[in-house]
C-alpha cells in the first residue's frame, strides 16, 4: 500500500508544480507563492477583457454603420453580406491577436499571426465570392453547368493552395522545399494512381469539350441511357430500365457514343410488311393516317412510308418519323404501339399480313 501511496503522491506533486510553472512560477522558488502568480493570472484576464470589449465595442460600431449605409437597404443583397463577414472576420481576428499579446508570445510570433490573418481574411473572402465572380465573368460565354463547377473546383483548390503557402511562408517555412517535397510526392502517387488520373484527364475532355451534356440521351458501348452526372472520374447514364450505368471517363474517351439527343429533331422508323396482292398506295394511305395519330410523332417534317423492298413474301415498307428529344426516353413504347394500331387498321381494310409459308405441288407421271 505504502508503494501506492507513493507512486500517487509522486504524480500529484509533479502535476503541482507544472501547474505552478505554467502560471509563471520558478522549481528554483524556496515557497510556492500562489498568491503572486494568481493575482498576475488575474490581471492578464482583466487585461484581455478590457482589450475585448474594446474590440467588440469596434466591431459594434461598424456593423451599426453598414446596417445605416445604403448597403443596409438591402439585407439579402450581395454586398451586405461581403460587408458583414468582413466586418466578422476582423473582429475574430483583432479578438486573437488582443489576447496574443497579453500571454506573452515573442513579437515576431505576433507579427507573423498579423499577416497571416491578413491573408487569411482575403483569401476566404475571395473564395467565398468566388461563384459570384464566376458567374460575372463567364456569363457571356455560355458554359454549361458541368464547365463551371469543375472551373468551381480547380480555381477552389488553387485558392486554398495559395492561402497555406502564404500562412507557411510567414512562419518562416521554405516554400520552395515545400513545394518541390509535394512535387516528388506527386510524381509517385501520380505512379501509383495512372488509371485514376487518366480518368481525370479523360473527364476535363469531355467537359471541355461538350460532345454531350446531362439531361442527353447517348448510347455508349451498346448502352442506352439518359446522361444523369459528368464527373471527373466517372460519367453515369439512367437506362430505361431504371438501372444506373456507370462508366469511367477513359472509357467514354475511347469509346464510339451516339449522342441522340444533340438535335432538335430526330428520326426513327419501323418495318411494315403487306402482301404482294395488296395495293401499295392502298397501304400507305391505311399506315399513314395512323401516324397522324400519334401525338409523339411531328407532322413536320411529315412522315412518310415507301416501299423499301420487295421480297419472297411480301412488300417491305419502311415507315420514317421524327420526334422531339423529349419523347426519345419512350421510344420503344411508341413503336410497339404504332406496330400494333396499324396491324389492326390493316386487317380492318382487309390487307392481309404476309408470313412465310410453303406450297407443294404434286405431279403425276403419265
Amino acid at each position: 500500500m505504502k508503494a501506492f501511496k507513493d507512486f500517487f503522491e509522486q504524480i500529484y506533486n509533479d502535476l503541482y508544480f507544472d501547474f505552478y510553472q505554467a502560471i509563471g512560477g520558478s522549481i528554483e522558488d524556496e515557497a510556492v507563492n500562489w498568491s503572486f502568480h494568481l493575482s498576475k493570472i488575474a490581471s492578464v484576464a482583466v487585461k484581455i477583457l478590457l482589450l475585448l470589449f474594446v474590440v467588440w465595442v469596434v466591431y459594434w460600431f461598424t456593423v451599426l454603420i453598414i446596417r445605416k449605409s445604403h448597403l443596409g437597404k438591402n439585407k439579402e443583397g450581395k454586398p451586405y453580406k461581403i460587408m458583414r463577414l468582413f466586418a466578422r472576420l476582423l473582429w475574430l481576428f483583432s479578438s486573437t491577436l488582443a489576447v496574443m499579446s497579453q500571454l506573452n508570445f515573442e513579437a515576431e510570433t505576433v507579427r507573423a499571426t498579423a499577416k497571416a490573418g491578413v491573408w487569411s481574411v482575403l483569401f476566404y473572402l475571395i473564395w467565398y465570392n468566388l461563384g459570384y465572380l464566376m458567374e460575372k465573368m463567364l456569363k457571356n460565354y455560355g458554359l454549361n453547368a458541368s464547365i463551371e463547377q469543375l472551373l468551381h473546383n480547380l480555381l477552389s483548390v488553387l485558392i486554398i493552395t495559395l492561402w497555406l503557402a502564404s500562412i507557411l511562408s510567414q512562419f518562416g517555412f521554405d516554400i520552395v522545399s515545400v513545394v518541390a517535397g509535394l512535387g516528388i510526392a506527386g510524381i509517385a502517387v501520380g505512379f501509383a494512381a495512372q488509371s485514376t488520373l487518366a480518368n481525370f484527364i479523360a473527364g476535363i475532355t469531355i467537359l471541355v469539350e461538350q460532345s454531350f451534356q446531362v439531361g442527353d440521351w447517348v448510347n455508349i458501348n451498346g448502352k442506352e441511357g439518359k446522361v444523369v452526372q459528368i464527373a471527373l472520374r466517372t460519367t453515369q447514364i439512367l437506362t430505361r430500365d431504371n438501372i444506373t450505368v456507370i462508366f469511367p471517363n477513359s472509357t467514354v474517351a475511347s469509346a464510339e457514343v451516339v449522342n441522340l439527343t444533340s438535335k432538335s429533331l430526330i428520326r426513327f422508323d419501323i418495318d411494315v410488311r403487306i402482301s404482294l396482292e395488296t395495293d401499295i398506295e392502298q397501304a400507305r394511305e391505311v399506315i399513314l393516317v395512323i401516324l397522324k395519330d400519334v401525338k409523339e410523332i411531328n407532322q413536320r417534317p411529315a412522315p412518310s412510308a415507301t416501299v423499301d423492298k420487295i421480297g419472297d413474301f411480301g412488300v417491305h415498307f419502311i415507315v420514317r418519323f421524327w420526334v422531339n428529344p423529349p419523347h426519345v426516353a419512350r421510344m420503344p413504347v411508341i413503336k410497339e404501339n404504332m406496330r400494333e394500331a396499324i396491324k389492326q387498321a390493316l386487317d380492318n381494310e382487309g390487307i392481309l399480313t404476309p408470313y412465310p409459308h410453303m406450297q407443294l405441288v404434286a405431279f403425276r407421271q403419265p
